[in-house]
């Protein structure tokens, strides 16, 4: 090899060598996988300027203009009359292109009402569970699943905590809830609409072990016009992603509650 070509081998040695070096920095600044999170009551379906229609698309729209990748719900029902007898988790999931999960609290009006989950993602491990009472009300659940994005598997928790006037159903309910949760290994993401503000004691006991992704001017959610309460939450255990948004969506037509989304950057 003449000297001439040895440097020209040389310099296109260098080169690629560059090449590949910048390529690794792109990759390592490369954008992380954002997750976002809704939790929205939606008062099965019903907006409440139009006390005898069921308007599912509003619905809809709301969640797909979030662009949400997991979706609490609240006040869902499943065949009973008052919606048409439809299946609302159904109908939601197959508008919005989600998998869905509906979890059953009681009989109501011909069929089922209680909550249910959406998820961009395919998930596993579904588990209901049924939460205590001290006074007599209607019956509340906790439902929950473990779910993957990329490398990051976690578990999406969704609850609508008892709405009577005084706490106590609120308190027990809230404490089993963290019992439930008391041990896990997983990250935890727990939405819901937990009928109850912050210094109440159900709250203050949620602050105990999980994170709120909002404390302070966090936006009221009920009602949704001119709202006055913050009853709507979504809070974190074991999860160290980086939060970069938290707030509540200025949707006034579809149901009695404001949506509340969560943005998290979640790594590779």
């Amino acid at each position: 090899m003449n000297r001439t070509t040895f440097i020209i081998s040389l310099f296109l040695q260098l080169y690629f060598l560059q090449n590949i070096q910048a390529q690794n920095k792109s990759a390592d600044k490369s954008p992380k996988q954002v997750l976002r999170i809704l939790t929205y009551n939606i008062h099965h379906g019903n907006p409440p300027s139009k006390p005898d229609l069921i308007d599912l698309d509003a619905i809809a729209r709301v969640i797909k203009d979030s662009k949400a990748d997991l979706v609490a719900l609240q006040e869902v029902e499943r065949g009973a009359n008052r919606s048409g007898g439809v299946d609302e988790a159904k109908i939601l999931g197959e508008k919005t292109g989600l998998h869905y999960q509906f979890f059953k609290a009681i009989d109501h009006d011909g069929g089922d009402y209680g909550i249910a989950i959406l998820s961009r993602y395919k998930f596993d491990d579904v588990k209901l569970v049924p939460l205590p009472q001290e006074i007599t009300a209607e019956k509340r659940v906790l439902g929950y699943f473990t779910v993957k994005v990329g490398k990051q598997q976690f578990i999406l928790a969704n609850t609508h905590l008892d709405a009577t006037r005084t706490h106590e159903n609120r308190i027990v309910q809230m404490k089993s809830i963290l019992k439930e949760f008391e041990n896990a290994a997983l990250p935890v993401i727990l939405c819901g609409d937990l009928n109850s503000t912050p210094g109440s004691e159900a709250i203050s006991l949620l602050d105990k072990e999980f994170k709120r992704t909002c404390i302070e001017n966090c936006g009221f959610t009920s009602p949704q016009i001119n709202p006055r309460n913050t009853i709507d939450f979504i809070a974190t255990k074991n999860v160290k992603w980086t939060l970069s948004e938290h707030k509540v969506i200025e949707e006034t037509y579809a149901s009695d509650h404001r949506p509340v989304l969560a943005t998290f950057n979640i790594g590779k």
